[in-house]
């Protein structure tokens, strides 16, 4: 008699031991071919929205254009880049959408092969709005597959995401230097396979997307792992990182869209190596982002986030007054300090609102963007009506703003792994 009541137990006890935790496994592995394979994405994407920015003094010339002309571009293509995708994001948080991403990088070919036969201003115009719209539907879909594929190791996947966009956006200036500014305008039209290359792998990713929607929910119902917190403090901190967001890419905005004019007009470069500068600049902004998300994994998203926008600031003091040599050693610093800090605010936020992936992700994209293409303007009629040298003496305050950050909640390391035991 005990062996036939022990036996049920027994034999019943083990299947549902090993069961249950044989399911969450594979959920919590790194999915890291697909964050390769995303972070492919995000460099083709990138590559073309920073040629767009590249190839400013070439249009500059060809069309006739002011700075304030040029600000316009940027402006248009970043309204277009940011407004959608809260939107989108919130939209695809409750019903996802795994085949927009190809969708999304149709827009971009278009925009970029309407770049290359623009006859005139408003179609340069309007190729920025494709572009834009391109973006601002690749950016909310892609971050959340990047989380999908974290296996809990949301910083590094953020990161390893993000570093694929910095590196298409350093290559663009390089390429465009190389391929575009010597034989015109007509030569964009190339990196359409660029745009092809980006659907047939983001159609790839848009497949295993579909196949795992059920990684979505473990994330979305895991409220204990982090302290609970009310509304107010809640705003009060995504407004913070608003702030910060604002200071880091209205700062940028000024290096990705005038830093070529900069080198041409106060050390009188040509346009290919004043372009070879900015590379340096983007390459150092790849760098910071991959280090930045495991960093904050590791000593906490806070302390990045400090240290990334305010310690950059010394740096930024400095620049109007440097020399050739120091200019680029000190646009490599910020770009490897500024940079880390992104990624840590993506996943802070996030953690903040759990369950609204895309929503968050989609505004503090849509929020850079936006805010970058106002800065472009903002900053192209500032040196229209003083000089490009007074905005950089202007804009080297902005980190300061980096001070917001002891406001945000001390949120420490994330412990969810003490409930298993």
């Amino acid at each position: 008699m005990t062996t036939s009541i022990e036996t049920p137990i027994v034999t019943a006890t083990p299947p549902v031991a090993t069961a249950a935790p044989a399911v969450p496994l594979p959920k919590d592995n790194t999915a890291f071919k697909v964050l390769g394979a995303i972070s492919v994405a995000h460099l083709m994407n990138d590559m073309i929205q920073s040629i767009l920015l590249a190839i400013y003094p070439m249009l500059k010339d060809s069309f006739q254009l002011s700075f304030s002309q040029i600000g316009l571009i940027t402006l248009t293509y970043q309204i277009a880049a940011s407004l959608l995708q809260p939107c989108i994001g919130f939209y695809t948080d409750k019903r996802p959408l795994p085949y927009s991403l190809p969708v999304g990088m149709s827009f971009t070919l278009v925009g970029l092969l309407l770049l290359s036969v623009a006859p005139s201003y408003p179609f340069l115009l309007v190729a920025a709005v494709l572009v834009g719209t391109g973006s601002s539907i690749f950016h909310p879909e892609s971050s959340r597959v990047a989380r999908m594929a974290s296996g809990g190791q949301h910083g590094l996947a953020q990161s390893l995401f993000q570093v694929g966009g910095n590196v298409g956006s350093s290559l663009g200036p390089l390429l465009a230097a190389l391929l575009i500014i010597p034989h015109g305008q007509g030569s964009v039209a190339w990196f359409s396979l660029a745009a092809l290359f980006g659907i047939i792998v983001l159609i790839g990713i848009s497949r295993w997307y579909a196949a795992n929607r059920w990684r979505l929910k473990p994330k979305a119902r895991r409220e204990g792992d982090a302290p609970a917190m009310d509304r107010r403090k809640v705003g009060m901190a995504l407004g913070v990182l608003a702030v910060l967001v604002f200071s880091k890419y209205f700062y940028l905005s000024s290096l990705n869209s005038y830093f070529t004019f900069y080198l041409m007009d106060k050390f009188q470069l040509p346009v290919r190596t004043a372009q070879l500068y900015l590379f340096v600049f983007l390459a150092a902004v790849a760098v910071g982002t991959v280090v930045g998300g495991p960093v904050g994994d590791r000593i906490g998203r806070k302390a990045v986030i400090w240290t990334s926008i305010l310690g950059v600031a010394p740096f930024t003091l400095m620049l109007p007054y440097a020399n050739l040599f120091w200019t680029a050693v000190l646009v490599a610093i910020i770009g490897l300090v500024l940079a880390s800090a992104f990624s840590a605010i993506v996943v802070f936020a996030q953690e903040l609102v759990p369950g609204k992936v895309g929503t968050i992700a989609g505004l503090f994209f849509g929020l850079s963007f936006g805010l970058g293409g106002v800065g472009a303007a903002v900053l192209g009629n500032l040196a229209d009506a003083t000089s490009i040298g007074f905005v950089y003496k202007v804009c080297s305050f902005l980190p300061l703003l980096g001070m917001v950050a002891m406001f945000l909640p001390d949120m420490g390391r994330r412990k969810p792994r003490v409930k298993a035991a």
